[in-house]
């Protein structure tokens, strides 16, 4: 493989721009690393939400009305779950539910989840390597004025509701090897973080054990792509959390949390006027239009994101 790309990536946010990725790229450049922080057991069954959104998105069966879960989903499992009592805050589509079964057999057969991922995206004929960020768990629990919570339950159960004070990760996972493999491989040319939230999605992936380090100790550009769009999310409770962690919502305030980080930021248009402030932290920025709505969309920006970090790549010589 020559040239390849690495994305970090979590849900749909994520998941949206690694479609466009995908699509510019030559089958192989690509490798995607997922957040598994938000990775739980539920009903006796793993379940690797951030995964299988990628996972779905890539082969075109999620569904486009959520950007989670799959399209044309029924729900009859649900429903008589919740007719015995069983709990059904976490919805599990009945196509869905197939997949976090095959997982379990195969994770029960002594596969790992890197391994698992491999065989359940050949099966659903997808194209892109999708790499769970470590094959050890490392939750990603919520400090909230409520208490500390599990992941799942203050983002689903709770609906992201309850105030945050603070965002704990598990540091003594390490990457997985075959994570270590794509950031040491001699064929990368540029890390792309996704659009996901920094947060939630991207730190429980930089918070790995000598991950940070396996970016900063090569020269390859890293050009993140900011999930803040004149002061608003377009998916999330990415903006939610920033004010309540005392930030003010807008693309300074990812610049200032990448600073060290990344080479690049792409910022939507109209956000331009944060330009200077954000530049002046030594972080270049390149405006573009980041909403992705069509496939159109997501192709576009994906081909101005490869193109920004070849030029920093350029200029770097």
């Amino acid at each position: 493989m020559n040239n390849t790309c690495v994305a970090l990536s979590g849900g749909v946010g994520g998941a949206k721009l690694a479609l466009g990725l995908q699509a510019v790229l030559q089958p192989g450049q690509l490798q995607v690393i997922v957040n598994t922080g938000d990775d739980f057991r539920h009903l006796g069954l793993p379940i690797s939400p951030d995964v299988d959104t990628l996972v779905y998105t890539l082969t075109d069966l999620a569904n486009p009305q959520t950007g989670w879960g799959l399209r044309d989903e029924t729900w009859q499992f649900m429903e008589q779950l919740e007719r015995l009592g069983g709990a059904s805050w976490f919805r599990l589509g009945d196509k869905d539910l197939a997949m976090h079964l095959r997982r379990a057999t195969l994770l029960d057969s002594g596969l790992s989840l890197t391994e698992v991922t491999a065989e359940l995206s050949r099966r659903l004929g997808v194209i892109t390597r999708v790499l769970p960020m470590s094959d050890t768990p490392a939750p990603t629990q919520i400090h909230t004025t409520e208490g500390l919570l599990e992941f799942q339950d203050y983002f689903v159960r709770q609906q992201a509701r309850p105030t945050v004070t603070g965002i704990a990760y598990t540091e003594s996972a390490a990457p997985s090897p075959a994570v270590q493999a794509a950031l040491d491989s001699d064929e990368l040319q540029a890390i792309i973080v996704t659009p996901s939230n920094p947060w939630l999605s991207v730190a429980p992936i930089l918070s790995l054990r000598g991950f940070r380090s396996s970016i900063l100790r090569r020269t390859r550009p890293v050009v993140a792509v900011s999930p803040i769009i004149a002061g608003a999310a377009v998916k999330g409770p990415t903006a939610k959390i920033m004010q309540e962690l005392g930030m003010q919502p807008n693309s300074l305030a990812i610049a200032e949390f990448y600073t060290g980080l990344i080479d690049g930021l792409v910022i939507d248009r109209r956000d331009s006027p944060q330009q200077a402030a954000i530049e002046a932290l030594g972080i270049p920025v390149r405006l573009s239009d980041t909403l992705m709505n069509t496939l159109e969309d997501k192709t576009r920006l994906a081909a101005e994101v490869l193109e920004f970090a070849a030029d920093l790549r350029a200029s770097a010589v």
